[in-house]
């Protein structure tokens, strides 16, 4: 009689087929659910009405709205042939420094090798 009663309270898991309570919304073994929960409304219409209408704003001040275009190709030739002299100081427009490069030989020939590497890897145009 006792096993009658435990048999009428349990059910079998559709998945892996172990005996589990009658009232199980999930196996205990597999973990997978076996029913749907009892009350449960149906799934509400969800109604997305998504229209990006975004447009880009954003304006770049870096890009010569202050500052002059300068050629990276015409700026490393001069750089090389006359970096001694601070020619490439004066076509950007930085004449402190130009006069400074003239004055001690392009600072001593370092600040005209690294001038010369550093041209080398600037976008062409530059701005200065």
């Amino acid at each position: 009689m006792a096993d009658q009663a435990a048999t009428a309270a349990t059910k079998f898991c559709k998945h892996c087929g172990e005996r589990i309570d009658i009232d199980a919304v999930m196996c205990i073994k597999c973990g997978k659910q076996v029913e749907e929960l009892k009350g449960s409304a149906a799934t509400p219409n969800i109604v997305i009405n998504n229209e990006n209408t975004n447009t880009n704003q954003n304006v770049n001040l870096n890009a010569g709205m202050f500052k002059k275009p300068k050629n990276k190709w015409t700026a490393f030739l001069l750089c090389l042939f006359l970096g001694y002299f601070g020619a490439h100081k004066f076509y950007e427009g930085k004449t402190g420094l130009g006069i400074l490069y003239l004055l001690t030989g392009g600072v001593f020939g370092i600040g005209w090798f690294i001038d010369a590497i550093v041209l080398l890897f600037k976008p062409n145009p530059y701005y200065v």
